[in-house]
């Protein structure tokens, strides 16, 4: 089935993303944390392609067990800048063969020391779109940045250069992690006058550690606003607390997404089953509104 025609149904969809291990070492205990995931019933879970392509062989292999052995429906990720046009065609291939319909394409981080761009690589997300494309009927999402990609000085260059992935083929969005609304409300309207008009998830991230959200700044360069910094000036130090808030916080914004209209979110669970639970308990009834 493709994640696109799950997301027009008209009901609230619940997705969650996973991210391969560093090691092989680490394989099992991510796959038990995508298997407590998966028991959570979410409409589908993401597998990431790992920063510089160095996890991909492992993507390929979970979202496939997502797939078969767990019956939810996976999307597989797959960045260009890490991998020459070749490499990258036999992962669509594989993909392929593996019966996998839905991919998340993303150009990806550049890794450190290589000459970038280069001809035997795509330089663009919007081109790997264009070539998943010649390759067969796949469902395919892409990024989006509410705050504006950090490489982009310009808005309005962003929503333009957006406009030209979405044009290739593209069939929804998911952003980049935020932590105000008014962002994501604001940057659905602009896109929405450019004339976008695939369906959006908003990427909720549940910041439990002060580490992870120094992380998280590092990555995505976001705005923390005034209220999330004094919880964290508050309960930052209080791991237990911290987790409860970083929990109460994402809940909260979810439920207003989910107020003003929004039906299709997309949680970073930072392979945290744990946390994943917690959230769809604390949504538990308002999710079948």
């Amino acid at each position: 089935m493709k994640i696109i025609d799950r997301l027009n149904e008209d009901k609230i969809h619940i997705s969650f993303e996973v991210f391969p291990p560093k090691t092989d070492a680490g394989f099992n205990k991510v796959l038990d944390a995508t298997d407590k995931i998966a028991a959570l019933k979410p409409s589908y879970i993401s597998v990431t392609y790992g920063a510089g392509g160095g996890t991909s062989k492992n993507t390929a292999k979970i979202a496939s067990h997502i797939k078969d052995d767990l019956g939810v429906l996976s999307l597989a990720h797959l960045t260009c800048a890490s991998s020459t046009k070749d490499e990258v065609r036999d992962v669509i291939g594989n993909l392929k063969q593996l019966g996998i319909e839905n991919i998340l394409a993303l150009r990806g981080d550049i890794p450190e020391g290589m000459v970038f761009p280069s001809e035997d690589r795509f330089h663009y997300a919007w081109e790997l779109v264009r070539e998943i494309r010649k390759h067969g009927d796949f469902c395919i999402g892409a990024a989006c940045y509410p705050e504006g990609h950090v490489e982009n000085e310009h808005k309005t260059d962003d929503i333009r250069y957006l406009k030209q992935k979405v044009d290739s083929g593209v069939d929804f969005l998911t952003t980049q992690m935020f932590f105000d609304n008014d962002i994501h409300y604001n940057f659905l309207y602009r896109i929405r006058e450019a004339g976008i008009t695939v369906p959006v998830l908003p990427g909720i991230m549940p910041i439990t550690s002060a580490s992870q959200m120094k992380r998280s700044q590092e990555l995505s360069g976001t705005v923390f606003p005034r209220r999330f910094l004094a919880l964290m000036d508050r309960f930052g130090s209080y791991p237990e607390a911290m987790m409860q808030a970083g929990i109460a916080y994402a809940t909260d914004q979810i439920i207003d997404l989910l107020a003003n209209g929004v039906r299709n979110i997309h949680i970073y669970s930072m392979n945290k089953p744990d946390v994943a639970a917690k959230l769809m308990e604390n949504l538990s009834e308002i999710i079948k509104c």
